[in-house]
């Protein structure tokens, strides 16, 4: 018998058996190189089988099966009612009040800030959301304390409830989905004339994000181009949803925000992580035909650097005022500076390098729209505040 000295223990080992260990370890280490391997091969398979078979395999789960249902209007008067607003200023436990430790929201607020929040509802048992719908609203409350809270240091703000159409409407091009989305509309459009006569004279802010984004949008269009009220917008964050600089941008009423400082613009960005394949979002959006009735397939997009506020330019991590960090059960988040860089790059999607670790809800493709507001919330916020005191110059 032999001692072998570990770590000052002392172990009896049979010399043969050290010679045994010694040749499994070259076989051992061979056994975790084929199991790399073979893990490595999985997850390029998964991707081509993303690649290939993942929108269907959302449509079969996500795109509703039933008959698209024609729900009445809104009436005029509906958003007189407080319970027809996730958020307004005079709403108790008002989520977009919310604001990170060492963040304090105005007590004074100057502008009005009209708010529409991204998809919620997930269900495919209908097209458009109940208002009542429990999960639906919860989510978009959620929503709202990470991205409408951005503006609670300029402005007081409204964020209201509508029948929005269900996920898998933006999955599928039947009929159905586009009137599902003009449902949703049609709620959005009842909900800013409220808007209007409860914010007075004030400077208006409006921002959106996704399905909110793409509402505000149409909102530019039908509301706000050639009209007087288009003297009073501060600036549009029309984030997560792309804008045409050639087929939209002309109809929508206020052109893109080239300058920090510049007021009675429109600001949008898609965030992604690198290496990204935006493949999903360019495919879906070169299919469609832009506001000026011309198709959007191969035109440049807007592209707003959120870190900088100017039109298509690049910034460090270090210039990152904050990005919000989530804890595990999403009921809270902490602001942490210079962690996310972000520069414009090619047709105008936002870059920011690798991309921080935000949990399960980076999308496929490296697609972090879950997180465009997050990113960036801390210059969100003071974007906001500098277009503001530029406004009242």
């Amino acid at each position: 018998m032999q001692i072998a000295q570990t770590s000052g223990i002392e172990t009896e080992l049979p010399v043969a058996g050290l010679c045994c260990i010694a040749q499994w370890r070259p076989k051992l280490a061979r056994k975790f190189l084929y199991l790399v391997a073979i893990l490595i091969v999985l997850a390029i398979a998964a991707m081509f089988a993303y690649r290939l078979f993942g929108v269907r395999l959302l449509r079969q789960t996500m795109v509703p099966t039933a008959q698209f249902q024609a729900l009445p209007a809104t009436p005029a008067d509906a958003y007189a009612k407080a319970d027809m607003w996730i958020a307004r200023p005079d709403r108790p436990n008002n989520p977009a009040m919310w604001t990170p430790p060492g963040v304090e929201a105005s007590r004074n607020p100057t502008a009005a800030v009209f708010f529409i929040h991204p998809t919620s509802y997930l269900d495919r048992a209908a097209w458009n959301a109940p208002l009542d719908n429990r999960d639906a609203n919860d989510r978009a409350a959620l929503f709202l304390r990470g991205q409408a809270s951005a503006f609670n240091g300029v402005g007081a703000i409204w964020a209201p409830r509508y029948r929005q159409a269900t996920f898998g409407a933006f999955l599928t091009n039947v009929q159905a989905a586009t009137q599902a989305l003009d449902l949703a509309y049609g709620d959005v459009l009842a909900a800013f004339d409220r808007f209007l006569s409860e914010a007075g004279d004030r400077p208006i802010i409006l921002a959106g994000h996704s399905q909110g984004a793409l509402h505000l949008s149409r909102l530019l269009k039908d509301r706000v181009a050639g009209q007087p009220i288009a003297k009073r917008i501060v600036a549009a964050y029309v984030v997560g949803w792309p804008i045409s600089r050639t087929a939209d941008l002309p109809e929508m009423g206020l052109p893109e925000c080239q300058r920090a400082d510049q007021v009675g613009c429109i600001l949008s960005w898609q965030s992604f992580g690198e290496p990204a394949d935006p493949s999903l979002i360019l495919d879906t959006f070169d299919a469609t035909t832009g506001f000026n009735g011309t198709r959007r397939a191969g035109t440049p997009m807007v592209c707003t650097n959120p870190i900088t506020g100017n039109m298509g330019d690049a910034a460090p991590a270090q210039a990152n005022l904050g990005t919000l960090f989530p804890s595990a059960d999403l009921t809270s988040a902490t602001l942490e500076k210079g962690r996310v860089p972000a520069r414009c790059e090619g047709r105008g999607l936002l870059m920011i390098g690798e991309g921080p670790d935000l949990g399960n809800y980076v999308l496929p493709g490296n697609n972090y729209h879950v997180f465009d507001y997050s990113l960036f919330w801390g210059n969100v916020r003071a974007d906001a505040e500098r277009r503001l005191t530029a406004f009242g110059a």
